[in-house]
């Protein structure tokens, strides 16, 4: 038998589950940290997220006599990045619209996963402050879930006032904000794992990070401040690099562009964060970026 038989196909023994449950465990560093410094509320939270995500795509699978994919982990890491982009003082049936919207609209309708056009969760995420934002931006002081904070660090450094926080407070987790993007450390960690396991297209990730700090220099204001603050490493690390909508060959384009359009929102725009709508815009604009780099055609040098 010839040894080229199966050429050129690339065989791997990596799957889309094996794959999500790495992504699983990155996030749980953000997990725990989340519930150390917004209490157990956060757990809830993140549970109520995932049994929605997972059973609004077990049912509509169900429903259309489609094969059932819940077992992939795709849909848990959906429901797990909803939870990590809200307060802990959101109530649970906001999580749970936005987990049908996200899982139905979102992924199903676009033909499931490999096929969504935009990133599920940053959908939810963008739905939910749309329509529910008195209810997903009351933010809290961590470790006084009680007391609801005056402003987060973006929002004080947008509005010129005097920042009670500093970039250590942020990279640690010793702020308000949602609850998965508060420490950039916890963020970091779950990263690295990914990078160690070769799940995940790091480059994309420094190409956007990177972006945003030279803008932002630039521009007279704090790199890492921004860097650290809001949800930039969730974001970066775990959003933008949504496997479906990055590739070898687009990446790094797709990251700068990203990081410049974050850069230009909170240096000069309305809002004090921008991350949200710099990766949907880079996710409707990825085939674009993906065709600028001429393909190699195979069986030529």
């Amino acid at each position: 038998m010839p040894s080229n038989l199966y050429a050129p196909h690339i065989r791997t023994p990596k799957t889309t589950a094996s794959i999500m449950r790495d992504v699983c465990i990155a996030l749980c560093p953000a997990l725990i940290g989340s519930v150390i410094f917004f209490g157990i509320r956060s757990l809830l939270l993140t549970l109520v997220s995932v049994l929605s995500c997972v059973i609004f795509e077990a049912l509509w699978q169900k429903l259309h006599k489609l094969p059932v994919t819940v077992k992939d982990f795709s849909a848990v890491v959906t429901g797990m990045l909803i939870a990590f982009n809200v307060s802990s003082t959101t109530p649970y049936w906001v999580v749970i619209i936005a987990s049908a919207f996200s899982i139905i609209i979102v992924k199903q309708f676009f033909g499931g996963i490999g096929s969504n056009v935009m990133n599920p969760a940053l959908m939810g995420k963008l739905f939910m402050s749309t329509v529910y934002p008195t209810y997903t931006m009351n933010y809290v002081e961590p470790m006084q879930t009680d007391l609801v904070a005056g402003a987060t660090m973006l929002s004080a450094m947008k509005s010129g006032r005097e920042v009670s926080y500093t970039v250590m407070d942020a990279f640690l987790g010793k702020v308000p904000g949602a609850l998965g993007e508060t420490s950039a450390l916890l963020i970091l960690i779950g990263f690295a794992y990914l990078i160690y396991k070769k799940e995940v297209n790091w480059k994309v990730s420094l190409a956007f990070m990177g972006t945003v700090a030279v803008i932002v220099t630039l521009a007279g204001q704090n790199p890492l401040a921004h860097l650290c603050a809001g949800g930039l490493m969730l974001g970066g690390c775990f959003m933008l690099t949504d496997y479906n909508l990055t590739n070898r060959t687009g990446n790094i384009l797709m990251g700068v562009c990203a990081g410049i359009i974050v850069a230009f929102i909170r240096v000069w725009g309305m809002f004090p964060e921008g991350v949200c709508y710099s990766i949907l815009f880079v996710n409707c604009m990825s085939e674009l970026i993906k065709g600028i780099k001429t393909k190699h055609i195979y069986g030529k040098d």
